[in-house]
């Protein structure tokens, strides 16, 4: 499963503030039962927007673990969610594994 969303960087921040806290929460939430990793892509021509894709075994799993974070200590929250100080953040949606792949 593919949870995809683009990132816009907020007027007076820098794509570097972003991207130091989106790595710092990253690296807690891919800690979870379920995380299969996350990338952050930069959009040609435009900077301060990127396009952010994280893979978890299902929606189910990912679920959990966002229920499971949200009930964790402040100081967990604070992490996971400090990115969206630096960034508008607009969810793109939520993908199912692919069955059609092409590969030269």
């Amino acid at each position: 499963m593919k949870y995809i969303f683009e990132v816009r960087i907020k007027p007076n921040h820098t794509l570097e503030e972003y991207v130091a806290a989106w790595k710092r929460g990253s690296e807690v939430i891919q800690k979870m039962p379920g995380a299969r990793g996350t990338k952050l892509y930069r959009k040609i021509g435009e900077s301060n927007t990127l396009l952010a894709i994280a893979e978890w075994e299902s929606k189910e799993k990912r679920d959990e673990a966002m229920v499971e974070l949200e009930n964790k200590d402040e100081k967990t929250k604070k992490i996971i969610h400090k990115h969206r100080e630096f960034g508008e953040f607009i969810k793109i949606g939520e993908y199912d594994d692919t069955k059609w792949t092409v590969i030269p």
